[in-house]
């Protein structure tokens, strides 16, 4: 039987029920459940092989984003992340999308870039010289450093040269263009970094200083577009709405930090779930906007000449499912196993998909309601608990909120001694 993404109503299912239907979708097993039902799945000493200094463990909430219809396949989505409306919005946009048969998405080769500084030089000209001389010695003695990789068909592919400007002297900057295969690939970029910075002063006769990972991984791409349907998104008046804050995000860096934080709310919940680096995730994606000197949207948004509206994504995805923490934490284990993905290049191209329906959800909301009435909406059951509401009546008070538009602790808890 097919599996399908497609789960109305799974916001109004107990844990019981949602474990149920996920443990079916993505055939786990009874150990698997049991992981994602433990408080603190990731024990001490688990934790203290990851990190140093442990004292213990901090926990997030651990969502699953529904309707997601990626190169015609169906994902359930894990999300990890404290925000109130993230997974019901990257759900709502994926709804959407659905209905004009879901997100395309396409990536680029898992690609790295392995900085080497080259200073200290006396003619700028030779050593590029002597360095394109030896690139085949160069690129060779850095694939001897992991032999597994350039075997699964990975490995160094070209090195590249950059001249630039720094306050100390001129540079020259070395490239080397890594495909890392389903890692991350710091680590391994890194090492070959390091093991060419001797060969590369003895060609020259400058002295390196940095050979480290840039998280600014543009040979490492993931695209995503989807046709939004202009009834499904509310109608030509909402289109028009997200085409006018676009435009103010295109041409305003103080707007354009928010549109792609929300872009960023997906990528960065899904990439926490499956045990990613969140960090270079973030300062990859935005340093990637502002090449060309301008910070702009990780998204663009148009209309086709029936008024749909047409969503694309591009943005430097450095994730993988094989190191790192993917597999030392149990959860995130699970949580790939949820994913489904088979490839590195297939997590970057989910995680471009989330994107773009997180960027919708938000758009539609400040063009219809406002972000900040549907936010709060979602928030009411937090506002319950806080003013001390137990059970059954975080609902009901959360409802009387609602319907009063007085989202608050204080007639939270007003609400709560009228009730008893």
């Amino acid at each position: 039987m097919s599996k399908t993404s497609d789960i109305s109503g799974f916001y109004k299912l107990d844990r019981k029920e949602r474990l149920k239907i996920v443990k079916k979708f993505a055939e786990l097993s009874d150990k698997d459940v049991t992981t994602l039902k433990k408080t603190g799945a990731l024990d001490y000493e688990q934790a203290n092989r990851m990190i140093e200094n442990v004292i213990g463990t901090m926990e997030l909430p651990l969502g699953i984003a529904v309707n997601f219809l990626i190169n015609g396949k169906d994902y359930l989505i894990p999300m990890a992340i404290e925000e109130s409306s993230v997974v019901a919005a990257a759900s709502n946009g994926a709804k959407i999308a659905r209905v004009r048969g879901g997100f395309e998405a396409k990536s680029t080769r898992p690609e790295m870039i392995g900085q080497i500084q080259l200073t200290g030089l006396k003619n700028i000209e030779r050593a590029k010289r002597n360095i394109m001389e030896k690139k085949d010695e160069i690129l060779e003695l850095a694939n001897e450093q992991d032999p597994v990789i350039v075997e699964l068909g990975g490995g160094v592919k070209d090195l590249k040269i950059r001249e630039i400007e720094t306050p100390r002297e001129t540079m020259i900057i070395i490239h080397l263009i890594i495909d890392v295969r389903d890692a991350m690939g710091a680590n391994v970029v890194n090492t070959m970094a390091e093991a060419v910075a001797p060969l590369i002063e003895k060609i020259t006769g400058g002295g390196v200083y940095l050979r480290i990972v840039s998280n600014l991984a543009t040979h490492r791409l993931a695209r995503a577009k989807a046709v939004f349907d202009k009834e499904a998104v509310g109608g030509e008046e909402v289109v028009d709405g997200i085409l006018e804050a676009y435009a103010f995000a295109a041409s305003d860096p103080y707007r354009c930090a928010t549109h792609n934080k929300g872009v960023m709310n997906g990528v960065v919940a899904l990439a926490l779930a499956t045990g990613n680096d969140t960090r270079a995730l973030e300062s990859g994606a935005h340093s990637y906007s502002a090449l060309g000197g301008n910070y702009r949207p990780l998204t663009s948004w148009t209309k086709d000449e029936t008024g749909n509206l047409i969503g694309e994504i591009e943005l430097p995805v450095a994730a993988g499912i094989l190191g790192g923490a993917t597999k030392l934490n149990p959860v995130a284990d699970v949580c790939l196993k949820i994913l489904g993905v088979k490839s590195a290049r297939e997590l970057g191209e989910v995680m471009a998909s989330l994107g773009l329906a997180q960027n919708l959800a938000a758009l539609r909301a400040l063009a219809s309601e406002g972000i900040q009435r549907g936010h709060m909406r979602l928030h009411a059951r937090n506002i319950a608990s806080l003013a001390g509401a137990k059970g059954e009546l975080i609902d009901e008070v959360a409802k009387r909120l609602i319907d009063e538009n007085q989202i608050n602790v204080k007639r939270a808890e007003e609400i709560l001694r009228e009730m008893s």
